[in-house]
């Protein structure tokens, strides 16, 4: 059973920053992909990050490169992201996703390439 668990939402001001935080187990970070999705009321699921679980190769988003950093920590069992210079339409809910890496290629940056699911975590970016 692959569980995963977001958390570090909350209400941020323009430019300001907030780290997500995706807690698995050893073994889906070991093996797994893991992505980060956003979705924004009225609008489809966007593709934000992802990661591999070997080499740790990432992609991001147009729209958040420069911005956002994604990284993983096996000690704490858990995938970051880091967003910095927030800006009002990064506002959604946004989601941690896995899929099982058996081909050692890249993370796939859609979210039709992702069966497991948290329950995600709320971010606004508002003054």
């Amino acid at each position: 059973q692959v569980q995963l668990v977001e958390s570090g939402g909350g209400l941020v001001q323009p430019g300001g920053s907030l780290r997500l935080s995706c807690a698995a187990s050893a073994v889906v970070l070991d093996y797994y992909n893991i992505g980060w999705f956003r979705q924004a009321p009225g609008k489809e699921r966007e593709g934000v990050s992802c990661i591999t679980p070997s080499v740790g190769s990432t992609y991001y988003a147009d729209s958040v490169k420069g911005r956002f950093t994604i990284s993983r920590d096996h000690g704490r069992n858990a995938v970051y992201l880091q967003m910095n210079s927030l800006k009002p339409e990064d506002t959604a809910v946004y989601y941690c996703a896995a899929a099982y890496n058996g081909h050692g290629g890249p993370c796939p940056p859609l979210a039709e390439g992702y069966n497991y699911w948290g329950q995600g975590t709320q971010v606004t970016v508002s003054s």
